[in-house]
């Protein structure tokens, strides 16, 4: 078995994980394919199981299954350009909350003896995939995002479904959410949590004018169009963190669920609510503390 890492060698909790990875490797005898400026920045002297690479995506290509090594923005990186490979992905987590990113560093060890004894299921999560009338296609994992920039005002964006007027949302901005990006920016704008695998978009918008205005869910077999007309605030237009200019109005864009997926390594004794409970404290009442 060949194993790629993908890593953010600028955050130093990265290090323990990746040298922890490398000393399992060495008893296993296990290939491990990494991008050589992580090894520089790292400080990774050579070794026999390192193969060394001249690009993340070198790596993705000359591997089985790819760890990532980091948060949840690791992996999103890791998922924009890994989306063609179809390969799986653990997501080792040495950030903060990370819901993708579930494998702790104490556990690290059982599970890559899961990888090797192929004693995993894969968790497949779809991307959404927005398409402009003159064909620009954008895929995303998480969300796509319509706000203001660079201003105080706020934005009129335009939403129809399946043909029918939902509504032009007088707000911050609007999120057009995957069920795997229901715990990111439309959790913290106030949208629900959706259990992975559902056939659903979220459509949340930020801090809108009207109170009764409340985030939808829809059937993502279905098209949604986002329309924005030329206004008075500048608008952004982003896919997973990732800007696209928009340069001539109106804007447009519809959006269905991807046919590309994105295949999460999932562990024997790994429950995606219990990682809810665990992230987000779900139970915690410090009136049950003893002092």
């Amino acid at each position: 078995m060949k194993l790629g890492i993908i890593a953010n060698p600028k955050k130093y909790e990265v290090r323990e994980v990746l040298f922890k990875t490398i000393e399992w490797a060495e008893k296993k005898n296990i290939s491990l394919f990494i991008n050589s400026e992580i090894c520089k920045e790292t400080g990774l002297n050579d070794n026999a199981i390192l193969q060394k690479t001249k690009s993340d995506e070198d790596s993705i290509k000359a591997c089985d299954i790819i760890l990532v090594m980091g948060g949840d923005g690791t992996i999103l990186y890791t998922a924009r350009i890994a989306k063609d490979f179809g390969k799986p992905i653990l997501g080792i987590n040495s950030g903060r909350l990370g819901f993708m990113a579930n494998t702790q560093i104490e556990d690290l060890e059982r599970a890559l003896d899961c990888l090797i004894k192929n004693e995993f299921t894969l968790d497949k999560r779809s991307f959404l995939k927005a398409t402009t009338p003159e064909g620009n296609v954008f895929h995303a994992l998480n969300e796509f995002l319509f706000t203001r920039k660079d201003s105080i005002s706020m934005v009129n964006v335009t939403a129809e479904y399946d043909g029918s007027l939902i509504n032009t949302y007088w707000a911050d901005g609007l999120i057009v959410a995957s069920p795997t990006g229901s715990t990111a920016y439309s959790l913290a704008s106030g949208g629900p949590i959706v259990a992975p695998g559902t056939d659903i978009f979220l459509v949340t918008p930020i801090n809108p004018h009207t109170l009764t205005t409340r985030p939808l869910v829809l059937n993502s077999n279905h098209p949604l169009r986002i329309i924005i007309e030329k206004q008075e605030s500048e608008i952004l237009f982003s896919y997973d963190g990732q800007v696209h200019e928009i340069k001539q109005f109106p804007f447009e864009v519809e959006i269905l669920k991807s046919d590309l997926t994105f295949n999460l390594v999932h562990l024997p004794g790994h429950d995606y609510f219990e990682t809810l409970r665990n992230k987000l404290m779900w139970g915690m009442d410090r009136r049950r503390t003893k002092n």
